[in-house]
């Protein structure tokens, strides 16, 4: 008779410090990596009473109390096939499988149809918050069916973060893939809100030509107003960290060449098969793209006309870039809020929009204090279409738009790119304007293409004989 309330899978960083939480809540945990190394590892650097390490998976699952509850936490992909291969025929029926990693949501609807078929419930968990928040509680968002929720709830809510309300950072959000999908859009907003913030140390910097140390300042003084946020904060901390290994900041020592692990492409390869506009992630991930050749973009530095230079008062400076950035995040939120009630009709999944802002104001990377007023809009109003129709953020749109308009010319007439601040007027704009020229689209349409269009007048859906 097994004696383990759980097992994890993947003694990686994130699964180690995952599974120390889960044994610091007072759960009997075994741990097991197919490579003996990290389990040694675990054992001699983090030993825990209630952790039992393993080197064989089959000892693994035998010492696990029925119906079996194992975690998987490694790279997406091949591997996670690779550990339910190890499983098969040492699981059984009503047994759950849980992939906690960063996986396409499409392949775990795959994977929870086929292992559906032995009676073996899969969940698709989104896990939000590094390192750290896997250790002292990451937001998580757990899919799988409802009967598996009833089983593994209360270990996810006794080990996620706690809002500022006491609430557990963790909800059941659906079947299949539904976990894994509000990860995954959670990460395109991450890319989104990153950009944003790089496009004001940008326009900070070189239009007011402040220090990195005024920088830090200045992004501390954002994280005590509308912006408070856990990512304006580590900015504040990146910007002030001095260089152990030259003179100087260690920013300016950082290659200007961003990195990213594919989680924002999926989000905007799901935008376009749902025909959601996500324009600040797909922008954000395209700029991830155009900065992988730094070296290049240097040789083209002095190629083109210079642009102007201009004076501004830096005090108002810092408060438009303020009202610019708060603006960029109302857009980049409700884009990807749109997703989600987009993905949910389409798949079925009845996403509760407001329950997954709330589990967002804790442990995860996107932590911030507005999600209180996206949770608030979608009490107020569980059918919102679109986040900017709700009364609060209209009014803050209002209060936003002169300044992001005044930064998006100074930052056309000054050369600094800003794209995604673009967007977002962009979206505003888009999203508020009755003719956006798509009559002229289909006119053109039809024309070469005969692809009918739609009269206004009367509703009726024709093809036009052109008559030139």
């Amino acid at each position: 008779m097994g004696h383990n309330d759980i097992a994890l899978i993947g003694l990686g960083v994130m699964g180690s410090n995952l599974a120390l939480n889960i044994a610091d809540h007072g759960y009997k945990i075994a741990v097991y990596n197919y490579t003996a190394d990290l389990v040694e590892k675990f054992q001699k650097e983090t030993p825990h009473e209630n952790a039992e390490a393993f080197t064989d998976i089959k000892a693994m699952v035998a010492s696990l109390k029925v119906p079996r509850k194992i975690i998987i936490m490694v790279t997406a992909g091949k591997p996670v096939d690779a550990v339910l291969r190890s499983l098969d025929g040492l699981i059984e029926k009503d047994d759950i499988v849980m992939d906690l990693g960063n996986s396409n949501f499409e392949d775990t609807r795959a994977r929870s149809l086929e292992l559906a078929k032995k009676g073996i419930i899969y969940a698709g968990v989104g896990v939000s918050g590094g390192a750290a928040g896997a250790r002292k509680g990451p937001a998580i968002m757990p899919g799988g069916t409802e009967q598996s929720y009833g089983l593994v709830g209360k270990i996810l809510e006794d080990i996620s973060a706690k809002a500022s309300d006491g609430k557990p950072c963790c909800a059941y959000m659906g079947t299949d893939g539904a976990g894994h999908f509000v990860k995954m859009v959670h990460n395109g907003i991450e890319y989104a809100d990153m950009q944003l913030i790089a496009e004001s140390y940008l326009l900070l910097k070189r239009l007011g030509n402040f220090s990195n140390d005024e920088l830090a300042d200045i992004f501390s003084r954002y994280n005590e107003g509308e912006l408070k946020s856990y990512l304006i904060s580590i900015t504040s901390k990146v910007l002030a960290e001095k260089n152990p290994y030259a003179p100087g900041s260690l920013v300016d020592d950082i290659k200007d060449s961003a990195g990213q692990k594919g989680t924002g492409k999926w989000t905007a390869i799901s935008g376009f098969n749902l025909g959601v506009d996500l324009s600040l992630i797909d922008s954000a991930c395209n700029c991830r793209f155009s900065s992988a050749e730094p070296e290049v973009r240097s040789l083209r530095e002095d190629a083109f006309v210079k642009p102007i230079s201009v004076n501004i008062d830096k005090e108002e400076l810092i408060d438009i870039v303020e009202k610019c950035l708060y603006l960029g995040k109302i857009a980049a939120y409700a884009q990807g809020f749109a997703l989600y009630k987009s993905g949910s009709d389409a798949y079925n999944w009845n996403l509760r929009l407001g329950k997954i802002a709330e589990i967002f104001r804790g442990g995860c990377i996107i932590q911030a204090k507005f999600l209180n007023d996206i949770t608030n809009a979608f009490a107020a109003d569980p059918e919102l279409k679109n986040l900017i129709d709700a009364p609060f953020f209209k009014e803050k749109i209002n209060k936003c738009l002169p300044s992001a308009r005044k930064v998006a010319a100074l930052a056309v007439a000054t050369g600094i790119p800003v794209p995604t601040f673009m967007q977002a007027i962009s979206y505003i704009d888009t999203m508020s304007t009755p003719i956006v020229g798509a009559n002229l689209i289909q006119g053109l349409r039809d024309y070469f293409g005969a692809h009918t269009f739609t009269l206004v007048h009367n509703g009726e859906t024709i093809h036009h004989n052109w008559s030139n």
